[in-house]
């Protein structure tokens, strides 16, 4: 085995970049693998689960994040190690790697118990989300290699090797983009999950049509869009005026409060108020709720709980943004860990695409040549703006028929001021394409 034998190995099995990190003498199956000081690496390695375990006798509080992890050996074939773990201390924060030897048909147990500086642990993610992994010995021909390498990318602890397929993705986005935004006006469609372009008709179609152009086709697999790019349409009313506008983050439905334990019709009938238009029969919940505040037509108050403002850390792992009534009930809320399992891995890389929109006729759609660039991320940031009032939730909940046979439409909204992406990553940029 040599270092382009195993690049091509992670290559054969449709992975992108290789993230190796140097393993310290503590780095082992009884202390864990120390995987960063930050949720950061949480970018990076997609999860399949997130629990809360809150502090005991014997531990500390954590989040544990079920991972679908195999070893690669040395004879090329993968190894599943079904009980992987990362664990997650918030109060540190740190991430760390566990459960990688056990119930494993052939672990590196030898390199992965001793406690032996210089190890190199080489981990990457397929096109499907799995997670591989392969470790070597500082003295190995792989180890001498890798040691001469110049230049790598960081990010975190892991130095980056990039994997011939994903060299200059986004230079491929940002070309297709530029296609796009010279097409000028492109008829609303959307396609199904079989690739087949549908016509689209609704106000939201603009996310649907530059998706389309893109091709990428409707999947339940959480993973972001294009060449590792969560893309993100917004419409503004003009195209070189790109801070101006809002833009909706995610849509996560709520996690508990008694919008989950007793049904979004008893929330509706709790805390919504009559259509303010006079349609008759109808109940509106919706409303731009920041922190602190407690909104006039809801009566009720967003706040964040188990997150430390002036660190801006999660202090608990049941930590959650939550609603909460005149009597302190939670009317709504979402946990902390169901919110970091989506943002952190969609959010990593993230693409935001301008638009204009016209329906006379039929309903178009212009793409600007002003594309916002935001990459490396993290759930506390996410926090930090909400706690400030840049990020706040501004749903679009209704149910029709009340006295009937009533219709309920669910859209929890999670939205921020495009003028304050920017504090959301830790690199920020506006491209104009094309680049010359």
């Amino acid at each position: 085995m040599n270092l382009q034998n195993l690049k091509n190995l992670f290559i054969d099995n449709g992975c992108q970049k290789l993230y190796v990190k140097k393993l310290s003498p503590n780095d082992n199956s009884k202390n864990q693998v120390y995987l960063g000081g930050s949720f950061e690496i949480l970018n990076i390695f997609p999860l399949s689960e997130i629990q809360t375990e809150e502090a005991g006798d014997w531990n500390r509080e954590r989040f544990k994040a079920s991972i679908n992890f195999s070893w690669i050996g040395n004879d090329g074939n993968i190894y599943p190690a079904p009980n992987s773990q990362l664990i997650l201390y918030p109060k540190y924060p740190e991430v760390r790697f566990s459960g990688f030897l056990t119930r494993c048909e052939n672990p590196p147990s030898e390199l992965m118990t001793q406690r032996l500086a210089d190890r190199l642990l080489f981990l990457s993610v397929t096109t499907k989300g799995h997670i591989l992994g392969y470790v070597t010995s500082p003295t190995s021909e792989i180890a001498n290699e890798f040691n001469a390498l110049q230049a790598n990318d960081q990010i975190g602890v892991f130095k980056v090797i990039d994997l011939p397929r994903a060299v200059n993705n986004k230079q491929r986005l940002l070309d297709e983009l530029y296609r796009i935004y010279q097409l000028d006006w492109i008829t609303s469609k959307r396609l199904d999950k079989n690739g087949n372009i549908l016509p689209c008709l609704f106000p939201n179609c603009g996310g649907y049509t530059l998706e389309a152009e893109l091709g990428i086709t409707p999947n339940g697999y959480s993973e972001p869009d294009f060449l590792g790019w969560e893309i993100k349409q917004y419409g503004v009313t003009n195209l070189e005026r790109i801070n101006s506008a809002v833009i909706t983050l995610m849509t996560p439905e709520p996690t508990d409060g008694i919008y989950k334990t007793c049904g979004a019709e008893e929330f509706l009938h709790t805390y919504g108020y009559p259509d303010k238009t006079g349609r008759e029969d109808r109940i509106n919940f919706g409303g731009i709720h920041k922190v602190g505040l407690r909104h006039s037509s809801t009566n009720l108050e967003m706040k964040l709980i188990g997150f430390d403002i002036e660190s801006g850390k999660i202090r608990n792992s049941n930590g959650r943004i939550a609603l909460i009534d005149n009597c302190g009930n939670e009317a709504a809320s979402w946990s902390f860990s169901s919110m970091l399992l989506h943002w952190n891995r969609k959010h990593n890389q993230a693409c935001y695409v301008p638009s204009l929109s016209q329906t006379k006729n039929e309903r178009k759609y212009k793409y600007g040549n002003k594309i916002i660039l935001g990459t490396g991320t993290d759930f506390q940031l996410f926090l930090r703006q909400m706690a400030i009032g840049n990020i706040y939730y501004d749903p679009g909940i209704k149910m029709e028929n009340v006295s009937t046979n009533p219709k309920i439409k669910k859209r929890s909204q999670f939205r921020i001021k495009s003028q304050y992406l920017g504090q959301l990553y830790k690199n920020n940029e506006i491209v104009t394409l094309p680049i010359e």
